[in-house]
């Protein structure tokens, strides 16, 4: 019997960098086994440049992406989620519409890098760090083994996937 991919929405407030670049990266690792989808408690309708440059330049998929409102997936017809991650803190803590097929939930906040406002390199340096800290979360979710774990337990393993922080301590040779 074949099952359908895992339906997984990243979201953010802006659904502009973060949520963006998790819906790339998912696409690129869960190679089929995964349909990643991203959304905004308020849409910016811009997917910010940084975020698409950042991602055409290692490799990852970036056509298709775009900035949407998350009552796209709340609506009548839209695809049912298996997984909703919360990728920053003040979407998190807002009041999400209900998701048809009550979908394993975690947050996995990390820094808005829209939000930096320094030197072009800060800038670029900040998006780099967004996608390492995603990334690396999201290679540990698409090796979990789905098949052998109930859904409490992939719950906690969501959850503790979000608390994971990249070690920056020591400087890439």
């Amino acid at each position: 019997m074949t099952q359908r991919p895992f339906n997984v929405l990243f979201l953010c407030t802006g659904n502009s960098a973060r949520s963006i670049i998790a819906e790339s990266l998912l696409t690129h690792w869960g190679q089929g086994k995964f349909r990643a989808f991203s959304a905004g408690s308020h849409s910016k309708g811009v997917v910010q440049p940084r975020a698409l440059s950042l991602l055409a330049s290692l490799g990852m998929p970036i056509d298709g992406l775009r900035s949407k409102g998350w009552e796209e997936f709340a609506a009548p017809g839209a695809p049912e989620m298996d997984f909703v991650f919360t990728v920053c803190d003040q979407v998190a803590g807002e009041v999400c519409p209900a998701w048809p097929g009550q979908p394993i939930t975690a947050h996995w906040g990390l820094p808005d890098p829209a939000a930096v406002h320094g030197s072009e390199l800060e800038q670029v340096q900040a998006y780099r760090a967004t996608l390492r800290e995603l990334e690396n979360r999201i290679r540990i979710f698409v090796v979990l083994s789905f098949e052998a774990l109930d859904r409490m337990a992939l719950a906690q393993r969501a959850a503790a996937i979000g608390q994971i922080k990249l070690d920056t301590s020591q400087g890439t040779k």
